[in-house]
């Protein structure tokens, strides 16, 4: 992650802790799994949370 980020591995280990970020930095994470596929996704009523932004496509039985 932190190269794909471009931060250090002790800034993604402070990350993981929950421990406060420059938004610049939690941004580079952020873009680091957006890139890798991941969608964040909104306060929608069911809490905030992440998902696949193209999920699998299962291998149907002919």
């Amino acid at each position: 992650m932190a190269e794909f980020a471009n931060v250090s591995t002790q800034t993604v280990k402070r990350f993981e802790r929950g421990e406060e970020l420059r938004q610049s930095t939690v941004a580079k994470i952020q873009k680091a799994f957006e890139d890798a596929g991941i969608e964040f996704i909104p306060e929608n009523g069911g809490g905030v949370g992440v998902r696949f932004k193209h999920p699998a496509v299962k291998d149907e039985a002919v």
